[in-house]
């Protein structure tokens, strides 16, 4: 198999990285795609197609039997354990897999609540996708807790940082939070939310599902006890991966079929898992880190994401700022300057989301529309239902397909 791999002290460059991805070379008309919907799930490199197809070709098999496909089957997502481990700054034994990461969400707050006694409470935010709203607020109808819910700003996009200390209370038991918005690009400091939760000795579950893309995950810094994202908005297939802590792995008492293992990880992995998308999980990390140098996978890492998100905050400030000059255009969530990923929603007066994607797509530029399962974000912003239009900066974008979404949001902007 090819490996993808910069030379020391360089990184890949964005024809380079651009080479890898055969989805670039879709055709709208006479032009090429420019894809700007990778909030909503990125491109796939040639690496990470050839790694799934090798795993089905070759070592496809159930685990734990005594015959070679099947070990080998083993040995690859021991594998891809210690590749995400690495990724998230954690140990391969604190590395479980699912189906995404809103089904793990359901599965771990199940085996939370069984721990908890009505009255408890639960801290979420107005800022969250609901994928880290609603499992919380199902367990809390059905067992007696109550939640509590911080208000974001909607003139900033961000969480009420006084609003947050208000919520945190001797009784939450929990507080799930974002890493980043997925609708708006907004970073929160997930670090001083957690010491504020660790504070009144409540856990703290953090959704990193548009963090992962855009910043190197290390569970140790965020001081979370969970951590779930999804190896699709980072350039893998659709796999979920949830961290859990050590010292809570073994002692949760997490829904299970009696004959599934007990211990480690596997304790939080329903049924047969999607082995295929797990080794390609593995090499969507592996392609992230052959973009940046070092000697070793994590140090790969660290020079890459801040080789890529130092790229992407020049495309997005450009974004911006041509954006903002367009009559009609109006911009949500923190400025450039503040913390926030490559990520931008707007809106143009007299056209809906919908309308604007349909022409952009006509133009071959691809964004988003919707609220993006960030329903109470889009409710704040007073867009609802229609929502929001969404474009995103990944590692494969280039100026001039910056310069084609602008242009594009002229056309439609001069249309309306």
């Amino acid at each position: 198999m090819t490996v993808i791999a910069a030379e020391r002290g360089n990184v890949l460059t964005v024809s380079d990285i651009r080479s890898w991805f055969p989805a670039l070379q879709r055709r709208a008309g006479s032009t090429h795609v420019a894809y700007f919907d990778g909030p909503g799930g990125t491109q796939v490199p040639r690496q990470v197609v050839d790694a799934v197809s090798d795993y089905l070709i070759h070592h496809n098999a159930n685990t734990h039997w005594a015959y070679p496909t099947s070990e080998e089957t083993d040995a690859l997502l021991a594998r891809a354990r210690e590749t995400l481990a690495d990724f998230l700054n954690a140990d391969p034994g604190e590395v479980a897999f699912g189906a995404n990461m809103t089904t793990l969400t359901f599965h771990l707050a199940r085996a939370l609540a069984r721990q908890w006694k009505p009255g408890d409470e639960i801290v979420v935010t107005e800022l969250d996708h609901h994928a880290n709203v609603a499992p919380w607020m199902e367990i809390a109808r059905d067992n007696g807790f109550t939640v509590r819910t911080v208000r974001m700003l909607p003139e900033t996009g961000q969480l009420d940082q006084d609003d947050l200390r208000r919520q945190i209370t001797p009784r939450t038991k929990l507080l799930a939070i974002g890493a980043a918005s997925n609708a708006l690009g907004t970073i929160t400091d997930v670090r001083a939310a957690a010491a504020m939760a660790r504070e009144q000795g409540a856990l703290v579950f953090v959704d990193a599902v548009h963090y992962a893309p855009h910043v190197l995950i290390d569970v140790r810094q965020l001081g979370a006890d969970f951590l779930a994202c999804s190896a699709y908005k980072f350039y893998g297939p659709h796999v979920g991966i949830l961290w859990v802590k050590r010292e809570l792995v073994d002692v949760l008492d997490v829904p299970r079929l009696a004959p599934a293992p007990n211990h480690g990880p596997e304790r939080f992995e329903t049924g047969t898992q999607n082995h295929e998308g797990i080794v390609g999980a593995a090499a969507a990390v592996d392609f992230l880190a052959g973009i940046g140098y070092g000697d070793s996978r994590r140090a790969r890492l660290e020079t890459a994401f801040a080789a890529l998100h130092e790229r992407c905050a020049a495309l997005l400030r450009r974004l911006w700022e041509a954006l903002g000059d367009i009559h009609g255009v109006r911009l949500y969530g923190p400025p450039p300057d503040a913390p926030r990923t490559a990520t931008l929603g707007f809106t143009i007066a007299e056209m809906t989301s919908t309308a604007v994607a349909q022409q952009l797509a006509a133009l071959g530029v691809f964004v988003s529309h919707g609220d993006f399962y960030a329903q109470t974000v889009v409710e704040r912003l007073g867009l609802a239902p229609e929502g929001l239009v969404r474009a995103g900066c990944a590692c494969y974008t280039n100026d001039d397909e910056i310069d084609r979404l602008i242009e594009g949001v002229k056309i439609c902007a001069r249309r309306a």
